[in-house]
Parts: structure tokens; sequence; C-alpha cells
């Protein structure tokens, strides 16, 4: 078939990586003059199939009570008269129920466990280098309430087959010796093996690289102006050059802006921009930050070191789609570095600051497969995971159209559900 991919993120690439090796003939569209410039850009850079409880828990709507009107609150909800984000906003609250949280941790364990093994496969088989670090990841607590109420949850994990394995103090700074020197003891914490860490953009454009190898052909600085539908699916892509793309299928991996796009031929998609914050911290030789990939879940960041920078990365800003810098949640993030990193010496003035839009659905599970027209296909709504989830949510997508039973129970994912 012909496949038009719009979209050269990483989900958008992962699926094209995975559409080709099944011999189509692929054509991905993105208006950045690359692949991974936007969402996949400066991400925290795990594969942390154990940060799978979604915000959306019993513990939430109480924490974001107690943040409200706090400018640098992990999570930050700007009430607006958008009725997209009020609805999004009563459908968050529903997936706070305890059973639709064990549900959704069930589904997204399952996708994130898959595509972690695929991504080790495809790194060994292509070679891909994207500083990449199998180092494991360690939740760190240093609240005990906090602690506390991990360990249900990491519980939970284990019996869905992730391998997240309670630490004490102790044994947390001999996994990561630099937390010694934090401003905030350690209380305890938990660590996963076999997650590891790498920087999504460069492994993005390396697969990118390869796909255009097998002959996908990649249209960048292109902007869309919409889709034509005619008797129940896609016609054609309208460019905004005024050019028109004609194709078998058509796949939507836009992240936040796929709401917008299926808007436009009459299908709404729980899908709402979370703005997610970053910093790159340039290190020098000998410098005293983590070798370890960290998530610091008190405050709903994540480090990781990315060949020669740390990458910190975290917090949630629901306000539509604004994509500016907010300096108050820019310090947050320098301030928690410093306090848990005392020794690590670096500027303000050095640091590269970044805000993102992630694609959230209320319960953290994305959005997989095929939509209401008849050859139109979703693969977005990762919300903070699509680095977890990006290689495994590509393969499911193309087991879907080529009519394949996928190795994974593919209904949770599914848009029409």
């Amino acid at each position: 078939m012909r496949i038009v991919v719009l979209g050269a993120g990483l989900t958008g690439v992962t699926s094209a990586w995975f559409l080709a090796a099944d011999g189509h003939e692929l054509t991905v569209i993105d208006r950045q003059p690359g692949p991974a410039l936007e969402t996949s850009f400066a991400n925290g850079g795990q594969i942390s199939t154990s940060h799978a409880e979604p915000w959306a828990n019993p513990a939430a709507p109480l924490k974001v009570l107690k943040w409200l009107g706090r400018e640098d609150a992990p999570l930050l909800w700007r009430f607006s008269a958008d009725p997209v984000q009020w609805a999004w906003g009563l459908r968050f609250l529903r997936e706070c129920c305890p059973e639709r949280t064990r549900a959704n941790i069930r589904a997204i364990l399952a996708l994130a466990l898959d595509s972690r093994a695929r991504l080790k496969a495809l790194r060994h088989e292509l070679a891909l280098e994207y500083s990449c670090l199998e180092r494991g990841i360690l939740h760190f607590y240093t609240d005990p309430a906090e602690f506390a109420r991990a360990l249900p949850q990491a519980a939970l994990m284990r019996e869905f087959g992730c391998e997240r394995v309670v630490k004490s103090a102790a044994e947390c700074l001999a996994i990561e010796p630099a937390l010694a020197h934090a401003a905030a003891p350690i209380v305890g914490g938990t660590y996963t093996a076999d997650d590891e860490s790498g920087d999504a953009q460069l492994f993005t454009a390396a697969l990118a690289d390869h796909c255009a190898a097998r002959g996908v052909q990649f249209r960048y600085n292109t902007t869309l102006a919409g889709l034509e539908t005619a008797g129940g699916q896609v016609a054609a892509v309208r460019l905004a050059n005024g050019d028109r793309l004609t194709a078998d299928a058509y796949v939507v991996a836009l992240g936040s802006y796929s709401t917008l796009l299926m808007r436009q031929v009459g299908i709404g998609i729980p899908v709402y921009p979370a703005k997610g914050y970053s910093i790159s911290v340039p290190l020098q030789p000998g410098a005293l930050a983590s070798e370890v990939s960290l998530i610091d879940d008190e405050v709903k960041m994540v480090y990781s070191r990315l060949g020669d920078r740390l990458r910190v990365a975290g917090t949630a800003e629901f306000a539509g789609y604004d994509t500016s810098l907010n300096a108050t949640r820019i310090d947050a993030l320098v301030r928690r570095t410093r306090q848990m990193f005392p020794q690590l010496e670096f500027s303000a003035a050095a640091i590269e600051p970044w805000a993102g839009l992630r694609p959230a659905t209320p319960s953290n599970v994305p959005l997989i497969g095929p939509s209401a027209l008849q050859n139109l296909y979703l693969n977005t709504g990762h919300g903070t995971l699509g680095w977890t989830m990006a290689v495994g949510s590509g393969r499911l997508l193309a087991d879907q159209l080529a009519g394949r039973v996928p190795e994974i129970d593919p209904r949770p994912y599914l848009p029409s559900t």
C-alpha cells in the first residue's frame, strides 16, 4: 500500500520503520526541518516501564487541589473557557478511581514492556547510537509518606511483569552514589534494572536514516492544511503550499496536534497537551552527577545522563497549546537539581531550557489503531511515556494495518473504545 504518515517524531518514525518493513510505500510529512524536533526533542530521556503509574490515580485529585495557585507546582492546571479542556479534566477525574488506575497501569505496562524489548532488539540490529545507558532506573524518595505510598504501586507493577524492586536508603545510595550528597536525605526507593535511558531525538534521527535507506520519503518543512474526506474515508492530505497527497492509508502521529487535525474531520479524541519542561546541563569531566537514570517522584522530575549532558525534565502544565517557557517552572527544575546534586557545578546561563507539548489522554493510555474513517489510523496520546512506548506502538500499528494478530492485546489502545 501507499501510506502517508503525518508527523516525524518518535511515533511517526517508528511507525514508518515497521510499515516499511512490511513492504509499504511510505511518505512522512513534518513541518520541522528534521525528525523529532518538537515533543520528542528534549524529553526526559528515559525508557521507564517502572513509571507506568498514570497521573490519574487515587492520590491525584487532592494533590492537584493542594497545588492550585502554585506556579511551580508539579501539575499546574490553568483554567480556561475551553470546553475541550473541561471535558478532558472530567474524564481525568473518572480515571482516578482505583479500579480504573489498575486497568490503566496494566495496559501501559503491557505496551511499555513490549516496546522496551523491541527497542533493545532494534538497537542491536541496526547498531543505533543515541547515548544509551543500560543501568536501570531508580525511583528515589525523600518523604517517608511518599515512599510508603510507592510500595503498593511497585507491588502492582511486579504483579504485571515489571521488576520494580524496593530498596532501602543505603541500597539507593549504593546504586547511585551521587545522591549521598543530596540536601534532602534519601529515605528509600525502588529500582528497575532492565529500564534504560538515551537521547530520543538522536534515536529518532538515526532510525529515520535507516527508514530513508529502505525507501521511505521524508518531506520536511512541509505544513499540513487539512484532510479531504469522501465516502467515509480520507481522500487526500492537503498541504499549505496547495499540493495534495493521496494514499491508500494515512497515519496521524502529530502528538497533541492530532486532536486539532481530527477535529477538522468531525472526530473528537481525548488528547490534550500537557506542557513539559526540561533543562540540559553541560557536564565537565568527573562531574558529580548521576550515572543511573533517576525518577524523583515527589516533584515529578527525572534525571538522565546523556553523554556530556544531564537532562532534567518533568512537571505538567495544562495551558492549551502555549509553548512559551515559564521562568518559574524552569527555576524549579534548577533548584531541585541543585538540592539533589549540591556538588554539581553549573551556571544558570549554561543550561539549555526547553518546553514541549506532551499528548496526554486522561488515562495515560495511548490511542493506537483505526479511527472512524476507514483508512485513517492514529498513533498518539502517549503523554509522558512516548519514548518508553514508541517502538512497541510502531509495531502495534503495523500489525493492525497488516491484519496480523499483535503480540499484545490491542483493545486497550483502540481509539474507538
